[in-house]
């Protein structure tokens, strides 16, 4: 899943990054996803954040994003504009 977020508040680099670092541990230790920042590394108020996740069971994925996306949600120093979500079944 890729969610694309917009930081209204930061005015730097500096001010993107701490935000985007913090938010990219905060998913990695509270839900055990692999997370990173792969896009629009160098616009001040976007990023893109991607995570994976992998399980046997569709349905623990897609709760997981869903409790993901939740959380991402409820955190107020930047606003959820766009979401990619893929669930690949074997």
């Amino acid at each position: 899943m890729t969610v694309e977020i917009f930081l209204g508040d930061a005015f730097t680099l500096k001010d993107k990054r701490q935000v985007v670092k913090s938010i990219v541990e905060r998913l990695k230790n509270r839900f055990n996803v692999s997370v990173a920042e792969v896009g629009k590394q160098n616009e001040l108020q976007w990023a893109v954040i991607g995570m994976a996740c992998v399980s046997n069971r569709t349905e623990h994925v897609e709760s997981q994003l869903d409790r993901i996306l939740n959380y991402m949600n409820s955190d107020g120093r930047f606003s959820v504009e766009g979401i990619e979500r893929e669930v690949q079944h074997f």
